[in-house]
């Protein structure tokens, strides 16, 4: 399933400028921009400044990887994926899932974490496209996107997962997160809560801001409004997840479930539950999936993504980009699947009635 996007003035593809062309536009020889690009001594400062005024003016980066290693076609054999916590499980399975495919074209992926922080995630792409990496699979932090556009024109492959690009012309694979949070929290509601809380994510990731709109949707549509004291944002680890839990179930009039918006803080709210003995009483359903979660008592319910099918397409729009095939970018949605395993199906104070 996708959605294509509309169509935007596309630039013509220019080859990236070489040593030459610095060492030309520089006035000086290849050897003496080599060894200004290089931290060498022994140039002028005069020259010195002509270089870097050149690399400047020219958008020059270098080349670190060893001509021995690239291959005939002028490509690294590499593609580069940025993702907000390779420890994360969605991150660790949205990883193997790219190198898997990779590894069937005899083709590396590097990867790195930029843990929501706008500016490690352009400076770790800089870092990648400086080493020529082929292609690029971005999960971004950032607001705005549009900085890449010059990687595009120089003809890059660039595909966006799990977040949409802004600002941004390019393929993406996203998942439904907002139908997927409603299927939660109708779930809840089936299963006699109206009292249901919301943990989530920080409010500057767009999925968060998916997720919670679905859960504020799905109680509209049973006439429920949710209590503002059981509603907590910006909550992006296991341990602000516990407190927040944690205060939540031990207030004056605690909810009788929850819905957690992402794998950590769903993690934060089952050890909250358990220190309070309350996790055989309240009803929970999670945001993504995590390991062992079938093997708690009581298994953890959970609305889980595909990062597996999700890398694996982004790995396939790469290539086929790479292969020279041409289309304008889409957007596609990989589904999500509510898993019932317990406890989401906790009985609320409504279960027999309304």
């Amino acid at each position: 399933m996708h959605r294509v996007n509309e169509p935007s003035p596309s630039g013509i593809a220019k080859p990236r400028p070489t040593l030459r062309d610095v060492a030309l536009l520089a006035g000086v020889s290849s050897k003496t921009a080599s060894r200004v690009v290089n931290g060498e001594s022994g140039v002028s400062p005069a020259k010195a400044k002509a270089v870097q005024r050149a690399i400047t003016q020219l958008d020059y980066r270098p080349n670190f990887t060893a001509s021995s290693l690239r291959r005939s076609n002028g490509r690294t054999a590499a593609i580069a994926a940025v993702l907000e916590d390779v420890a994360n499980p969605f991150s660790s399975a949205l990883h193997r899932a790219l190198e898997d495919v990779a590894r069937e074209r005899d083709v590396l992926i590097i990867a790195g974490s930029i843990d929501e922080d706008p500016d490690r995630e352009r400076a770790l792409i800089q870092a990648f496209t400086m080493r020529q990496a082929d292609a690029l699979v971005i999960v971004p932090a950032s607001g705005d996107q549009a900085y890449l556009s010059r990687e595009i024109i120089a003809g890059t492959p660039v595909v966006f997962v799990d977040r949409p690009p802004i600002g941004l012309h390019v393929d993406a694979v996203l998942a439904d997160n907002q139908a997927g949070a409603a299927a939660a929290v109708h779930h809840l509601v089936a299963h006699g809560h109206r009292d249901i809380a919301y943990l989530g994510d920080l409010q500057t990731i767009v999925t968060a801001r998916q997720r919670f709109q679905g859960y504020k949707e799905a109680l509209s549509d049973h006439g429920i409004r949710p209590a503002t004291e059981h509603i907590v944002h910006d909550l992006h680890t296991e341990q602000a997840a516990e407190q927040a839990a944690l205060r939540l179930f031990t207030g004056d009039s605690p909810p009788t479930a929850c819905f957690a918006s992402q794998n950590l803080v769903t993690i934060g709210a089952i050890r909250a539950l358990r220190q309070l003995n309350r996790h055989q009483q309240v009803a929970l359903v999670g945001f993504d999936d995590f390991p062992l979660a079938e093997l708690l008592q009581p298994a953890v319910t959970v609305v889980a993504q595909d990062p597996f099918t999700m890398g694996r397409v982004a790995a396939s729009l790469i290539f086929r980009r790479l292969d020279g095939e041409s289309w304008q970018p889409t957007t596609h949605f990989v589904e999500t699947q509510l898993i019932t395993r317990g406890s989401g199906e906790i009985p609320g104070p409504y279960a027999d009635g309304p």
